[in-house]
């Protein structure tokens, strides 16, 4: 062999020996530990995650149990984009302005944040705008969703739902009461790094599963929508500043509708500049609620034997306590008249002479056990009560005003309240918005109806009931009455306080009409109150609203004549 041949073998052996090592090198790392590094390669790729569900979501039912959605979640498209992905920053500026019709420049600024692996271009994309990114499939630009939320039903029930604000926080109403039951539950996903670190893939591989948790509503939606309606009408029918109906069922205290005008959409609630429009009447304004207060004063004095139905007084048409007059509506003289009639009349004076047999002590006391001077704890944001600290100083004159319903303020929910204790036997029941909370698929929580105790007997009770439904057969109230049926309810015009001192409003009025039918076999109580309305007094406006919404909700119950 010579020396040419013996370097030219040499140099062959050396490559095939260093292939060899080579080999045995990759198939050491391919083959015999080749699961342990893709595993390790994964375990890099791989991690877990946490994510937070989307908002639990509100239903309202009808009678039949077909459900509607209040608030709901929608998934909305948008495009981002990873600017450290992006190379050709002009030419993707230009092909995104050209789609999404933003300005090129603020598009560049975007891309140039080259720190950055996340920047929003637009949200809420429209199909077509979303057809077009996918063609154009331009690197760095991609396309998410976002969960918003939103609320099919526009103004009905707005007051009731609230909204969510600006930091994804439950505002006014369900949506403010219930924000901690309604958030998402927080989940493990696993999620995938792509070559930058940063693009999650597989995201829907989620470890732990979901759980929903939704409010059903005690809310009828047939009998908010009529509510809503009426008060309306009554906007363009008699021009009232401001309107509230409440419906509840008195046996338990379910709220079968909470109607409000005005109102506005949740889904513009930023469009608002009056943010007085979200506080809810209902529960969160005060008012002094006039002659439908008498009721209450006479339940109490029945209730103590002070008086009965059939006790009489002299009327004189004035009565003068130190300083002040009261007078009766329109300055009338009765002469001498019976507690029923003090009701059918709505006399001022016969009132007066109820809570003076009834005495100061007895009438704080009941008007503490009647719910009056505390929140009713319903399921909205924000009840607000008074204390009445004026009527608890103790003078007369206070107690006086306060017999007929001046002097003392009340929301329209507590005044629900104390009434189903009328309307059920003695007993006044809280009331409340949502029947039940489900959570996933097995477990629900059923809202149970609470009492407030035996308020008044059974028998006071009876005895207001037959009252009130007098009131309707012969006194102001007959505007009220439905053809075949037994309704109990009284009528209340009430002045309204001058805002910037003593006094009250010479040209204003609150005229209200709470009642409950059948009287007997009460199945519904409502409440209507309307602010200064072009009339007189509430005969001729919350009368007539009332018998609507009554014959309404009877014709839809299908509850037989009981007259």
């Amino acid at each position: 062999m010579n020396a040419k041949n013996w370097r030219i073998n040499l140099v062959l052996g050396l490559i095939f020996l260093l292939f060899s090592i080579l080999g045995g090198r990759l198939y050491y790392l391919q083959v015999v530990k080749g699961g342990f590094y893709q595993a390790m390669a994964k375990g890099q790729q791989i991690f877990l995650g946490e994510i937070t569900d989307s908002r639990g979501e509100i239903f309202l039912q009808d009678r039949k149990k077909q459900t509607y959605a209040l608030a709901i979640n929608q998934s909305h498209s948008l495009c981002y984009i990873a600017p450290n992905e992006i190379e050709q920053k002009y030419k993707t500026a230009q092909a995104l302005n050209k789609v999404l019709n933003i300005e090129q420049e603020h598009i560049l600024s975007r891309i140039e944040k080259e720190d950055s692996f996340y920047e929003i271009i637009k949200k809420d994309l429209n199909r077509e705008e979303v057809n077009k990114l996918k063609e154009l499939n331009l690197p760095g630009v991609f396309l998410g969703e976002e969960i918003l939320r939103y609320y099919p039903q526009k103004t009905l029930a707005a007051h009731i739902v609230g909204f969510l604000g600006g930091e994804q926080t439950g505002q006014y109403g369900l949506e403010g009461y219930y924000n901690e039951v309604l958030l998402g539950e927080k989940r493990i996903i696993k999620g995938e790094k792509g070559p930058k670190g940063f693009v999650l893939f597989g995201i829907e591989n989620i470890i732990s599963p979901r759980v929903e948790t939704d409010i059903i509503l005690t809310v009828d939606y047939n009998i908010q929508y009529m509510a809503e309606k009426l008060l309306k009408n009554a906007n363009e029918d008699l021009d009232i500043e401001e309107g509230t109906i409440i419906v509840a069922d008195p046996r338990t205290g379910a709220i079968l509708a909470m109607a409000n005008w005005p109102s506005f959409d949740p889904n513009e609630y930023q469009k608002e500049e009056n943010l007085e429009i979200f506080k809810n009447p209902a529960t969160q304004k005060l008012f002094e609620p006039g002659s439908i207060f008498k009721p209450l004063t006479m339940a109490a004095a029945i209730n103590t034997g002070k008086v009965t139905p059939e006790t009489t007084y002299i009327d004189e048409g004035k009565l003068k306590i130190g300083g002040y007059t009261i007078t009766n509506y329109n300055n009338k003289t009765w002469g001498e008249m019976s507690m029923t009639g003090v009701l059918e009349r709505s006399i001022n004076t016969g009132a007066v002479f109820a809570g003076r047999e009834l005495g100061h002590k007895s009438f704080l006391e009941y008007s503490e056990r009647f719910g009056l001077f505390a929140r009713t704890d319903i399921d909205l944001q924000g009840e607000t009560f008074s204390n009445n600290s004026n009527l608890k100083k103790g003078y007369e004159i206070n107690f006086a005003t306060a017999s007929f319903g001046q002097g003392i303020e009340v929301t329209p929910i507590q005044l629900i309240q104390a009434f189903s204790a009328i309307a059920n036997g003695g007993k006044a029941t809280k009331p409340f918005m949502v029947e039940k909370i489900a959570k996933g698929i097995k477990e629900e929580v059923i809202t149970k109806s609470q009492t407030n105790g035996q308020i008044i007997s059974q028998k006071t009770a009876s005895e207001l009931t037959s009252m009130l439904v007098s009131v309707l057969e012969n006194g102001y109230g007959q505007k009220a009455n439905v053809e075949g049926y037994y309704i109990a309810g009284k009528t209340g015009t009430a002045q309204v306080p001058k805002k910037d001192s003593k006094g009250y409003d010479l040209y204003q009025t609150i005229q209200s009409f709470i009642g409950f039918a059948p009287a007997y076999n009460p199945q519904f109580l409502i409440l209507v109150k309307l602010n200064n309305p072009a009339t007189k007094s509430a005969s001729e406006s919350a009368a007539p609203v009332f018998h609507e919404l009554a014959k309404y909700i009877i014709d839809y119950y299908q509850i037989p004549p009981d007259y």
